[in-house]
């Protein structure tokens, strides 16, 4: 993340300063293994390590349970921890784990035991002796104090689910994406559990914000990737404040885009600091929001350049799928969670492009857009060509918040932007609990406002979640028993099923809106029970929505599909 905050309240960071002296501070790797050979772990056997949620999410979407979901083998873990001074944290995903090691010597020995692929140093200490690090490195970019929060509000805990909710000076960030029509009709984000990746959930436990989530039991959590076993609300305020574009609550001042659902809260970001084994703690917290059952990820972190600049990322490295926490983002979203990340406050630097793991081709990244939908300069820059990054856009600038001390403040950047979709996205799912995460992913694009003209500022646009639950009900209502197609939402090919009673041959014709054929496949011969026939190289086709008919001897069937770019 840039280190270029600016709190108000100077104590707040004062509270947050540190002294490191470097010569007696550990060194942090990351030790990955060969295998998990002898694991006393079994696919067979899932609810060892995942939850019943987490398989059911799974199952729903056809995902099956493999060895990359397996725990690291305990046997390898613990003859590494002869060597090293601690084992902070595990990754099945990457099959390893990060230490903390005083001694480089100690290192060596567990770089020779016969089970050790290879060891990735990811914290050099700093070169002065001692410095003071103050938390200056969240990406607000400013924050203004301007309501206070009424000393009594009896409402927070006695609040008609069924009412409109008054959004007071928040209403414009949740309009803009056409959430308060979604909560009008119910979605508020029921039943769905956000995992949120930040460096800290300074108060979350105390301040009033957040009252209702306690009292509705809507935290179900907490863990620290960074210091393990520590208080995560002592920690960095930043994940409070995206914390609060999600599931604030003060009844005309701060309403959340998702102020129903559930919340994981991890901290896998030392705001003290930039190095790489912050890409690796933050897999670590994606892999534990899986095992747990999130079905979204927030992350309003983003990684580019660290204090050790050999460990530097380029913007060549923005490929979507190079950087380590990129490669965990991807396996998230494989696991069947939908991961939202801020695209990046870099668009005015020399940096400019999206960062880590914003990049990642699984990622829906976020830029940052004004009150009248206009981009932030700041917003970070992606591609438009082969890929389509950031993704879509919103409300980053002057983005009302939950204050350190209990106000409510405006601030800035792609970290406020991310999570009012992140919360949005919790609504339409509660919507389509059917549909996967690809699917839901795919309408939130298809529902933008660029999606015919995108481009490498704000991607598809701002979306409409309106829209979305349109477009998600034109997939559902495709579902046809004698031809079934997929994927739906599509990009390049589209795979249809098609059951006959016997051998034939078939006709497939696809129209647009306008009734027009634009394309055509006739005198396919298939044979008696299902077959699979593939229509590729769709590339051409505009996005939007097309009918696809199969006819036989005896019948014609039409369904609709949804046509999106990568």
């Amino acid at each position: 993340m840039k280190k270029r905050a600016i709190f108000l309240i100077s104590v707040i960071s004062v509270l947050f300063s540190v002294q490191i002296d470097a010569q007696v501070a550990p060194q942090k790797y990351f030790v990955e293994f060969m295998d998990k050979a002898n694991s006393p772990y079994s696919v067979s056997r899932p609810n060892e390590f995942l939850s019943d949620r987490a398989i059911s999410r799974r199952q729903k979407q056809g995902i099956a349970i493999g060895e990359e979901d397996l725990p690291v083998n305990p046997s390898y873990v613990n003859r590494v921890r002869n060597y090293a001074n601690s084992i902070l944290t595990r990754s099945k995903w990457f099959n390893g784990v990060t230490i903390s090691c005083l001694n480089p010597a100690l290192v060596d020995s567990i770089r020779l035991l016969p089970f050790v692929k290879k060891i990735v140093k990811n914290l050099n200490t700093l070169n002065d002796k001692t410095s003071s690090i103050s938390i200056d490195k969240i990406d607000i970019e400013e924050s203004l104090l301007e309501y206070d929060i009424p000393a009594c509000l009896p409402e927070i805990m006695s609040y008609n689910n069924n009412s409109s909710y008054n959004y007071g000076p928040s209403f414009r960030q949740v309009h803009m994406l056409n959430g308060d029509s979604l909560h009008s009709m119910g979605y508020k984000g029921q039943g769905l559990v956000i995992a949120i990746l930040d460096g800290g959930f300074f108060s979350v436990d105390q301040l009033v914000a957040f009252d209702s989530l306690w009292f509705n039991n809507q935290i179900l959590g907490t863990k620290d990737f960074v210091v393990p076993g520590n208080n995560v609300f002592i920690e960095s305020p930043h994940g409070m404040e995206v914390l609060s574009c999600m599931g604030g609550n003060i009844p005309g001042l701060l309403i959340g885009t998702a102020p129903k659902a559930s919340y994981w809260l991890l901290r896998s970001e030392d705001v003290r600091s930039e190095n790489l084994i912050e890409e690796y703690n933050w897999v670590a917290a994606a892999e534990f929001a899986d095992s747990v059952g999130a079905d979204i990820i927030n992350s309003s972190l983003g990684y580019t350049q660290f204090d050790d600049v050999t460990k530097n990322h380029t913007c060549s490295d923005m490929n979507g799928n190079t950087t380590p926490v990129t490669r965990g983002a991807n396996l998230a979203f494989n696991k069947g969670m939908i991961v939202i990340n801020s695209a990046g406050n870099s668009g005015g630097s020399s940096w400019k492009c999206v960062s880590a793991p914003a990049d990642g081709f699984n990622v829906l990244a976020v830029a940052s857009v004004d009150s009248n939908g206009v981009r932030a300069g700041s917003s970070s820059v992606g591609e438009a060509t082969k890929r389509i990054k950031p993704n879509v856009a919103a409300m980053g600038v002057y983005t009302v918040v939950s204050s350190p001390v209990g106000t409510i403040m405006r601030a800035s950047g792609t970290s406020f932007s991310s999570p009012l979709v992140a919360g949005m996205i919790a609504c339409l799912w509660q919507a389509a609990p059917n549909w996967s995460n690809e699917i839901i992913k795919r309408a939130v694009e298809l529902s933008s406002s660029r999606v015919m003209s995108p481009d490498s500022l704000t991607g598809y646009g701002i979306p409409d979640f309106v829209k979305a639950i349109k477009i998600v009900s034109v997939s559902e209502s495709s579902n046809n028993k004698t031809f079934t197609l997929y994927p739906n939402p599509f990009s390049s090919r589209l795979t249809l099923s098609v059951y006959s009673a016997g051998e034939q041959e078939i006709g497939i014709s696809v129209r647009d809106q306008q009734g027009r054929v634009i394309y055509s496949l006739q005198k396919q011969r298939v044979r008696a029970g299902e077959n699979e026939i593939s229509l590729a190289n769709l590339y051409a086709f505009s996005n939007g929505i097309y009918f696809i008919s199969v006819t036989t001897n005896d019948f014609t069937s039409t369904s609709k599909v949804i046509k999106i770019n990568n």
